[in-house]
């Protein structure tokens, strides 16, 4: 070695024990981060477990872990993109802020104990109850433009990743759902069923929580948006179906499945 490797200084390499380590040079870092999980680990496992059974042991965990975790991530991004898929066919039309006004109205009707009175709110509310049957069934056909693969909704009471593209057998398709729920909405607006105007908001109301079911469904799961729906209304799923006309839970339940 000449002076200049012996000082360390003038040839660049530095002094081995005082030279920073890289952050994520394969000499020093796995190592390092092998024995800190292994010591974290053997302090909850145990200190019973000989090296080569930990290691069996905490090799499958870590894999467990780490699927677990890319699992979440992929169907959260997946959720949140059904919703904006959702919310960008939505926004340009007033079905919400119509949704919002016949439901306080409707509460309001119920609310009062003259029927002469009950009667005019529920007659007054026959024109919002057309403005939303016109503003959902522009919806509907904004929708329709939805390609078949984003427009599948999983069967399965839980939201997976990738469940649409692996079990496309086990979907239905949302643009059929929002096209039952648009004619629902219509024939009780037109009060086919020659309904009291008191039992016709009860089922103009089922009709439009089963529409509001069927999108935290496809925006979530099946079991989100029941639980949703009992925790906001009170109203558990298949009592919402039970309470919409015939035709629309027919045609809902042929649907689903």
């Amino acid at each position: 070695m000449g002076q200049e490797e012996a000082s360390g200084g003038k040839s660049g390499m530095g002094n081995p024990a005082t030279e920073p380590i890289p952050v994520f040079s394969n000499k020093w870092f796995w190592p390092d981060l092998v024995e800190r999980r292994d010591n974290t680990a053997r302090a909850i496992v145990g200190p019973h477990l000989h090296d080569h059974q930990f290691s069996q042991y905490m090799d499958p965990f870590i894999l467990v872990l780490l699927a677990a975790t890319a699992a979440y991530i992929v169907n959260g991004k997946q959720q949140r993109q059904r919703i904006a898929l959702l919310s960008e066919h939505l926004q340009p039309f007033q079905v919400e802020k119509q949704i919002e006004t016949l439901t306080q109205g409707y509460l309001r009707a119920m609310g009062e104990q003259d029927d002469e009175r009950r009667r005019q709110i529920l007659s007054l509310l026959e024109d919002s109850e057309q403005v939303l049957v016109g503003q959902f069934g522009r919806f509907c056909t904004s929708f329709q433009k939805v390609s078949e693969p984003q427009a599948r909704v999983s069967r399965l009471p839980v939201s997976l990743p990738f469940a649409t593209q692996l079990l496309a057998s086990n979907c239905f398709d949302m643009r059929q759902m929002l096209s039952v729920h648009g004619k629902g909405l219509e024939r009780v607006a037109r009060n086919d069923a020659a309904l009291s105007p008191r039992d016709k908001a009860f089922m103009m109301t089922a009709e439009i929580l089963l529409m509001q079911h069927s999108c935290h469904w496809f925006c979530k799961s099946k079991s989100v948006a029941s639980a949703r729906m009992l925790a906001r209304n009170k109203t558990p799923h298949e009592q919402l179906v039970q309470s919409v006309s015939p035709e629309t839970r027919a045609a809902y339940k042929a649907l689903v499945g």
